[in-house]
């Protein structure tokens, strides 16, 4: 199990590269929920995620020869960019993995990255095999999106820095789609504070990991139909333990309740966030009896939005509602 040792190794290990984010505040969110709440804003992260800790990490503790043969990676998300953009730092290859269908800013910003890309079915059969042929023919390390030591660990620098700032929070609320940053979260924080609570939001139409808490066991995700696209996979067989034994809560929000919480960020703290990111802010808000009077931390994970496709969601879901 990753140890909050590990994480201080990380943060020594990334400290060169990453950038350590502000942490925010707002007059009219703490009133509106009733506690004091501090923002840890990935967004500014490089790459626009907090996705780069745990991918630097991994990359920066591979060993010489290992680091030779580059890294593979199949994701059609932040991490894509973030190994990218770690591997072009430790001036190694990266093969990502993407579907053929993944949106035009995500391929972009691998591209500009360096990452070599090769697009697949969008299938998980078809990721995983296609990224084993690069593993069998160029001799790359694989380095999973969340189901990593290494970047569990890079991910929970993020909560260490936080709680460097703000020492005495009651409460930390995370999104969770794999479970990489709220693990990584729990590990740091629990460390830190024997008593805080570890807190999770996730999208009542992606609820897999709140299932997987109430039956004891992984349950995937069943044609997650959630804005917050970020948040789509299932726990994994790493990540699973922790957030069993760290986690206090699972709070789930509806596509309205991120989508509100979005637009609140943008129009008070005038920040762009994405749907992952907002559905944290929407677990406090939810929770608002519970957490009031309160030191409440919030990690905002990313802020990368694909407009043109976000508007067009929300249109959508408008018309429905």
């Amino acid at each position: 199990m990753v140890s909050f040792a590990d994480v201080k190794k990380a943060f020594e290990r990334i400290l060169p590269y990453v950038n350590r984010t502000p942490v925010l505040t707002s007059t009219t969110l703490n009133e509106m929920v009733g506690a004091q709440l501090y923002f840890k804003c990935e967004n500014f992260q490089k790459v626009g995620a907090f996705k780069f800790r745990g991918a630097t990490n991994a990359v920066f503790s591979l060993s010489e020869a290992d680091a030779e043969k580059g890294v593979v990676t199949h994701s059609s998300g932040n991490h894509a960019a973030a190994l990218a953009l770690a591997a072009k730092k430790r001036t190694i290859p990266a093969w990502i993995v993407m579907p053929f269908n993944a949106p035009a800013v995500k391929v972009a910003a691998v591209k500009h990255y360096g990452g070599r890309i090769t697009f697949c079915e969008p299938t998980q059969k078809a990721r995983e095999e296609t990224a084993e042929k690069i593993i069998t023919e160029q001799g790359a390390t694989f380095i999973h999106p969340y189901n990593n030591e290494k970047v569990i660990a890079g991910q929970g620098t993020a909560a260490l820095e936080l709680m460097q700032e703000i020492p005495d929070l009651d409460f930390i609320f995370v999104p969770v789609g794999g479970g990489g940053l709220l693990s990584g979260t729990a590990i740091a924080a629990t460390a830190l504070k024997k008593d805080i609570r570890v807190c999770a939001g996730e999208p009542k139409n992606a609820d897999d990991a709140y299932r997987s808490v109430e039956t004891g066991k992984i349950v995937f995700p069943e044609n997650p139909n959630t804005i917050a696209d970020g948040l789509k996979t299932s726990l994994g067989e790493i990540t699973f333990p922790i957030i069993q034994k760290l986690v206090h809560e699972i709070i789930l929000v509806s596509e309205t309740e991120i989508i509100d919480a979005m637009r609140v960020v943008l129009e008070r703290m005038k920040i762009v966030i994405e749907p992952s990111s907002a559905v944290a802010l929407a677990a406090v808000i939810k929770s608002a009896g519970k957490v009031r009077l309160k030191k409440v931390g919030v990690i905002f994970s990313g802020g990368n939005v694909d407009f043109e496709r976000f508007f067009k969601s929300l249109n959508e879901r408008k018309e429905k509602i």
